[in-house]
């Protein structure tokens, strides 16, 4: 594991500004004990520094995975994130939207949201900003990318698609061979 460079970190970064905002910080600096961003094999994990300095003693080719992976840089240098960050995606997420019960499946098998599932969004969503998308009980499902404003949302017809899809839960079941 090494730490990220400056380009990874700023590609980390604005990727995860789309979601979390401002709230990037409270990753870092934690009150319980410090967390850093690692990367092995292409992917980067978010890891305790305390467990990170134990994990020195494992050679690279034996280690793993260590942490929480947030995701993987492409072989062009791009960063995709991986459905594991969703636990604090979710919990410092800027904007939200809720889908009805009839939605989530849609949803977890891949598809993007559209208007007839949505039960509500948090206000002034803009254009092509990351959301996380829940189910009516507050539990994420996932998390995706604003196709319209909540203005515009408003406006569309009922199949029109308010949010293109990034990842889901049901990726656990879809991808396990590839998630890790």
């Amino acid at each position: 594991m090494r730490p990220l460079t400056d380009d990874e970190t700023k590609v980390l970064f604005e990727k995860l500004a789309k979601y979390i905002a401002r709230n990037i910080i409270h990753l870092i600096d934690r009150p319980d004990e410090p967390y850093c961003f690692r990367l092995q094999k292409d992917r980067v994990y978010y890891v305790s520094e305390r467990n990170m300095r134990r994990a020195t003693a494992i050679g690279r080719k034996n280690l793993v995975s260590l942490g929480i992976c947030f995701g993987k840089f492409s072989k062009t240098g791009k960063f995709r994130l991986h459905i594991t960050a969703l636990q604090y995606l979710a919990q410092y997420a800027k904007y939200k939207v809720w889908i009805k019960p009839n939605g989530e499946m849609p949803f977890l098998y891949g598809n993007h949201v559209v208007k007839a599932h949505i039960g509500r969004v948090t206000e002034d969503i803009p254009e092509h900003q990351g959301v996380v998308i829940y189910n009516m009980a507050d539990v994420p499902l996932g998390f995706g990318v604003s196709a319209r404003s909540t203005v515009d949302m408003r406006k569309v017809d009922p199949t029109g698609i308010a949010v293109f899809h990034q990842a889901d839960n049901g990726e656990y079941l879809r991808e396990e061979d590839a998630l890790f």
